[in-house]
């Protein structure tokens, strides 16, 4: 922690099924203190699946907090803090997409809200997509369909595609692996 910022405090305020919410007790250099939120989030894995002709997989669900359907790239929780990224992302490519690789490669972690919640994305891509069948939770309702990366930039500069792990995703792709 920084030298002029010390935690002498953190409450649990309430207990989730995927998040911790805190109350931090935080005091200042200067003599001031304050109270901060802060959620704790086990992690996540999601993973860009590329198909032979190039097409990118992608998923689209109902989102409660938005309280619409979005499309994103597949994802999901760790099943256990210690999980490895690309055994979640593995998993969630199947679960949810009905495909499976053996061909994953690390493309970018990113930390979703770094001002108040420490949840941390590992992003993959998996190439040589081999037909599988969907394992979706029984709480879950998944569309899959493939776009090219052409169609699915305009979405993000449209404004169609808001996730930001999935923008992230998209254009780190892009940016690593076509240009």
């Amino acid at each position: 922690m920084s030298e002029k910022i010390k935690r002498v405090r953190r409450e649990l305020a309430y207990e989730g099924t995927i998040l911790h919410v805190y109350k931090d007790y935080m005091e200042f250099e200067s003599g001031n203190s304050a109270q901060w939120d802060f959620i704790h989030h086990d992690g996540a894995a999601a993973v860009v699946p590329v198909m032979d002709d190039g097409r990118i997989l992608m998923v689209k669900q109902y989102r409660n907090a938005l309280e619409r359907d979005t499309l994103e790239i597949p994802a999901g929780k760790l099943d256990d803090p210690k999980e490895e990224g690309i055994v979640c992302a593995s998993r969630e490519l199947e679960e949810e997409t009905g495909y499976r690789s053996e061909n994953l490669e690390w493309l970018i972690t990113l930390r979703t809200t770094v001002a108040f919640c420490d949840e941390k994305i590992e992003i993959f891509v998996a190439r040589d997509l081999i037909p599988s069948r969907q394992h979706l939770d029984e709480d879950e309702y998944v569309d899959v369909k493939a776009y090219t990366l052409d169609e699915l930039k305009e979405m993000i500069f449209s404004g169609k595609i808001e996730d930001s792990k999935t923008m992230a995703a998209i254009l780190a792709y892009e940016s690593k692996y076509l240009k």
